[in-house]
């Protein structure tokens, strides 16, 4: 009979009536049943994110893939760059070597057509002096003299034909 005079005893009594009352309510299956979407949700949550993960991963292999072959491109066109610029180089180079010869050429080609227009011009300077004096020294000559047409015809025949 202690038993009855306890609080713990009408405290563990009335847990007993209120579980009991609950049950018959049907509290349980409600309470089940929101568990049970919970736990739904949750593993869809849990399964979508599994698939974005899946996703995510997959275009993380694409992007990689990607950029490996970008920075396989990326290097042929940097070799072939270089090659093409060590290209156009040696093109430079004979080019320049060939207009440099041809260039010497003609300056060489310019310098004989001077030197022989100078010494035509000399030897004609030359004729022209000579032609001068002879005329000098036959009018010199023939001023003493008699003068004669036929002689003053030759002498303005010959400063011609000596020009």
């Amino acid at each position: 009979m202690e038993l009855f005079l306890e609080e713990h005893f009408y405290v563990g009594l009335a847990l007993v009536v209120l579980l009991v009352v609950l049950a018959l309510a049907g509290v349980h299956r409600f309470i089940w049943k929101a568990l049970g979407e919970a736990g739904a949700k949750v593993q869809a949550q849990l399964d979508e994110a599994a698939k974005l993960r899946e996703e995510a991963q997959s275009l993380l292999e694409q992007i990689k893939a990607q950029r490996a072959d970008s920075e396989r491109v990326a290097a042929e066109m940097l070799s072939n760059a270089k090659a093409e610029a060590k290209r156009l180089e040696a093109d430079a180079k004979v080019k320049l070597a060939e207009q440099i010869k041809r260039r010497g050429e003609l300056a060489e080609r310019k310098i004989a057509t001077a030197e022989a227009q100078a010494a035509a011009d000399v030897k004609a300077a030359a004729a022209d002096l000579a032609a001068q004096m002879a005329e000098q020294l036959l009018t010199a000559r023939i001023a003493g003299a008699k003068t004669d047409p036929l002689i003053d015809a030759a002498v303005g025949q010959l400063a011609s034909k000596l020009q």
